[in-house]
């Protein structure tokens, strides 16, 4: 599955940016889509995940609340809509995916870059 992230920018603290995972290339009904970051100097860390078939979502504590996943199962997109943004929120947001069997993400796309100023 080739995976293309968009959407990244600069927001200002409190403010709000929508990220993109335009997904193809396989059958998605049977994939767990997830979003992770990477912040500099700091190991990459998992956002939060979406059950393509289920809509089922999860979400890390420093995000809950603020962090919606949500899918658009006709244009095969995934949405990471970021709310009451802080500035410890900035960082390479990558998006990925799995079999929903599997526990290792094996597909990832691109990074897009968020930055959130205080």
């Amino acid at each position: 599955v080739q995976l293309q992230a968009s959407g990244g920018g600069l927001v200002q603290a409190g403010g709000s940016l929508r990220l993109s995972c335009a997904a193809s290339g396989r059958t998605f009904s049977r994939y767990t889509m997830g979003w992770f970051r990477q912040a500099p100097g700091k190991e990459r860390e998992f956002v939060g995940g979406i059950s393509w078939s289920t809509g089922t979502t999860h979400y890390a504590d420093s995000v809950k609340g603020r962090f919606t996943i949500s899918r658009d199962n006709a244009k095969n997109t995934v949405y990471l809509h970021m709310t009451s943004l802080k500035p410890e929120d900035t960082a390479v947001y990558y998006c990925a995916a799995r079999d929903s069997q599997a526990v290792l993400y094996d597909s990832w796309g691109q990074g897009t870059q968020v930055t959130v100023s205080s």
